[in-house]
């Protein structure tokens, strides 16, 4: 995506520097209300804290639209987390997906070789109800044949996906506080990990 974008705007831009602004983004998307505002808000943080000039956007919108018709842009992964993902199946654990998309996240997930390890995908855009309702987790829940208190919700965004997962009875993590290697790390050693509280504490 970096090179891309920095390639068709003629600037220097490079994956790692977008990657190590990616928790300041995340809070961009915090703040938008809708699922289109959200990706919207990140994308566009993202660029503007990797030294984009705000009057270029419109150019990085329409890359990046071109971009994901081509390939989906959010298909690349650390190879540490196709690790982490395979002990936890092999391990025996059911994995699913629960994402607000608009139809094509199983065809992301196979553009980043990561859907065989998922027992089950959850569209937004192909059941037509979005995190944070209840119902798009308890629809994983039954598809997986797993009870809420048997299940642990990892997700990006608090308020939609903690208290999306919470109201449907299932202990969620936010992957800001624990990554995937440490997830899996954690699981395995037959540890619960620590979730996030429902709400979130006063900052000092």
């Amino acid at each position: 995506m970096a090179a891309g974008v920095g390639t068709a705007l003629g600037v220097p831009l490079s994956g790692a520097e977008l990657a190590s602004h990616a928790a300041e983004a995340a809070q961009a998307m915090e703040r938008a209300e809708t699922d289109q505002e959200r990706a919207t808000a990140y994308l566009e943080a993202l660029f503007l804290l990797g030294g984009i000039p705000a009057d270029r956007l419109g150019e990085v919108r329409t890359c990046l639209a071109r971009m994901h018709e081509e390939r989906h842009l959010w298909c690349s992964v650390p190879e540490s987390t196709r690790t982490a993902l395979a002990r936890l199946k092999a391990a025996g654990l059911l994995l699913g997906v629960v994402s607000n998309s608009e139809g094509r996240v199983e065809e992301a997930l196979e553009a980043a070789g990561l859907r065989d390890y998922f027992d089950v995908v959850v569209d937004s855009g192909v059941v037509g109800i979005e995190k944070p309702d209840p119902r798009i987790f308890q629809a994983a829940l039954q598809a997986l044949h797993v009870a809420p208190e048997e299940a642990l919700y990892v997700g990006d965004l608090y308020e939609v996906d903690v208290l999306g997962a919470q109201s449907a009875g299932i202990e969620a993590v936010l992957v800001s506080t624990c990554s995937i290697e440490e997830l899996a790390h954690s699981l395995l050693s037959g540890d619960r990990p620590m979730t996030t509280p429902s709400r979130r504490m006063e900052q000092p």
